[in-house]
């Protein structure tokens, strides 16, 4: 059995069941593993340029 900590969206406990005790969902706080071929730059990338865009569109 493999434990992973997670941290509920709601209360910002963290805990080790699928369910905070507060009853909120909760995420896994580790970031994704490195690999050298990143399937989603590319998706990553593009919404970094949307984003940007849009805030320059909304400071205009």
């Amino acid at each position: 059995m493999k434990f992973k900590m997670k941290k509920c969206k709601s209360c910002g406990e963290y805990t080790l069941t699928d369910k905070c005790p507060c009853g909120g969902e909760v995420g896994v706080i580790y970031p994704p593993k490195y690999s050298p071929e990143d399937k989603y730059g590319k998706y990553r990338r593009m919404l970094k340029k949307q984003l940007l865009q849009s805030e320059k569109e909304l400071v205009r």
